[in-house]
């Protein structure tokens, strides 16, 4: 069975560009989601949340982040969610799926296993 992720990132992301690469070396099939172009469905951010948390998403050392005062604001999870679908920039990207098994930001430890994985689709 060929082994393929869905990447979530942006196309200008260097994060995201290294994911691509990794995957690429190693012949996968990526399905690449721009964030830009189109946002992560509801279910599969929940997905993400639910395996990291939503503050484990946030780029909290991000320039889009700080820029947007994110820092100071006491904003509720819903709030959060609007604001990451109209500024991707503010996760810590890319986020990956590969089978059942999901990656935040650049960790090519999880990436290997998402190798591993024997039922990766």
């Amino acid at each position: 069975m060929a082994v393929s992720v869905q990447i979530f990132g942006l196309k200008n992301s260097q994060a995201t560009r290294a994911a691509e690469r990794f995957f690429k070396e190693r012949r996968v099939t990526i399905h690449m989601v721009d964030l830009k172009q189109k946002p992560m469905a509801y279910g599969e951010i929940q997905r993400f949340i639910e395996r990291f948390t939503l503050a484990g998403l946030l780029a909290t050392d991000g320039k889009a982040y700080l820029d947007a005062g994110l820092k100071y604001y006491k904003l509720s999870d819903a709030e959060l969610l609007s604001r990451i679908e109209r500024d991707p920039n503010l996760l810590r990207l890319p986020l990956i799926r590969g089978g059942k098994l999901l990656s935040v930001g650049h960790d090519e430890d999880a990436w290997k296993a998402m190798l591993a994985e024997p039922y990766a689709t």
